[in-house]
């Protein structure tokens, strides 16, 4: 943008307005029962949004100096220092000035939540179901990282290591907020170890990224759902099929099943999958909600959190590509051993920016 389009769109401080007046409102707030709690985050994000329209205005009131100055010939040379300056300064608070306004668009009540992580293996065979254990080890790899714990709800494991489908529990606050746009199909391109032609297959694997719910965000009535307890299966050990320590509960009104049999014990087991079906039920409720609204933007975030084909991750090419902002990673062994922070950073940047293009040009 240049200097006039600039002015154009800072001419007006309107955020200080505001500013003032959330001040004025939290100086009365207690005789006019004003929520504080809320009044004080309105105030910090007007408040910040305000010192930087200011700055850019200083900025560009700089440049525009600096512009004048370009008329003597004297002067010419600092006036380019100047202009390049404040361009550069603008330009840094205004991609500021837009994150700050994105990530107030797209706050979420349940970003601060901890996660449930299911994963499913799609097309491919035993070669899908190796992928789904490498998307597994790599999201507890990163989970890891960030000092939250994970522990696994339920899997169904083949022969060769891999997961037909595993689902679990990634504790840690901010946890939702990070990984909600990795829900979707995932697609892995490389040679299997048992192709002797040496030929590229692809296989698919499908992630959902959920919420976890709380008794206080759902409540299960007791009439409702069906247990069933039964013998535990899997590859052996010393209780399974020898102990009735596996969980099944159908909630009747919506059909929903869900299983345990990671533990030992039984009331452990009830345990985990009573949350799962909390968080099933949860993320049901915000689906039908939201198809309810009318919010175009809503049911764009929606979208781009249940897309299919999300990313592709080439091994012959080294490379890792994210089909919804059109980006690519050549450092695809890093990704998969966790480091993935950068990709789930540029991915929601991505995801949200066009979003509200579209949604603005609407």
């Amino acid at each position: 943008m240049d200097l006039q389009t600039y002015e154009e769109k800072y001419k007006t401080n309107t955020a200080l307005d505001k500013q003032k007046s959330l001040e004025k409102s939290m100086a009365n707030a207690h005789t006019t029962g004003e929520n504080m709690s809320k009044l004080s985050t309105e105030l910090s994000y007007y408040s910040t949004l305000a010192t930087k329209i200011t700055q850019v205005q200083k900025a560009l009131s700089d440049w525009k100096q600096a512009n004048e100055l370009m008329q003597d010939t004297d002067m010419v040379e600092l006036a380019k220092i100047e202009i390049a300056k404040n361009e550069e300064i603008v330009k840094k608070l205004t991609e500021e000035i837009v994150k700050i306004q994105t990530d107030r668009e797209f706050a979420d009540e349940d970003d601060d939540k901890s996660v449930i992580v299911e994963i499913r293996a799609g097309a491919g065979g035993d070669e899908a179901a190796l992928f789904g254990a490498k998307l597994f080890r790599m999201y507890k790899a990163y989970a890891t990282s960030k000092n939250w714990t994970i522990s696994i709800v339920n899997e169904n494991l083949t022969e060769g290591g891999g997961y037909k489908e595993v689902i679990a529990q990634i504790n840690g606050k901010g946890a939702y907020k990070a990984l909600k746009y990795e829900s979707g199909v995932h697609r892995v391109q490389r040679v299997p170890v048992t192709e002797s032609a040496g030929r590229i297959h692809t296989s698919t694997a499908s992630v959902a990224i959920l919420p976890e719910a709380k008794n206080i965000d759902i409540e299960i009535r007791q009439e409702d759902i069906n247990l069933e307890v039964m013998r535990a299966s899997g590859a052996g050990g010393q209780c399974v099929n020898k102990t009735d320590s596996a969980v099944r509960i159908t909630h009747i009104p919506t059909g929903i099943v869900v299983s345990c049999q990671e533990t030992k014990y039984q009331a452990q087991n009830k345990e985990k999958a009573m949350n799962l079906l909390r968080t099933r039920l949860y993320e049901k409720n915000k689906s039908d909600q939201a198809a309810q609204r009318s919010d175009m933007r809503v049911s764009q975030i929606g979208t781009a959190m249940r897309a299919e084909k999300i990313r592709t991750y080439n091994f012959p090419q080294n490379r890792v590509t994210d089909h919804r902002i059109k980006k690519s990673w050549h450092n695809l062994e890093n990704i998969l051993s966790g480091d993935i922070q950068e990709v789930l950073d540029e991915v929601r940047d991505g995801i949200q920016l066009k979003i509200l293009e579209e949604t603005q040009n609407v």
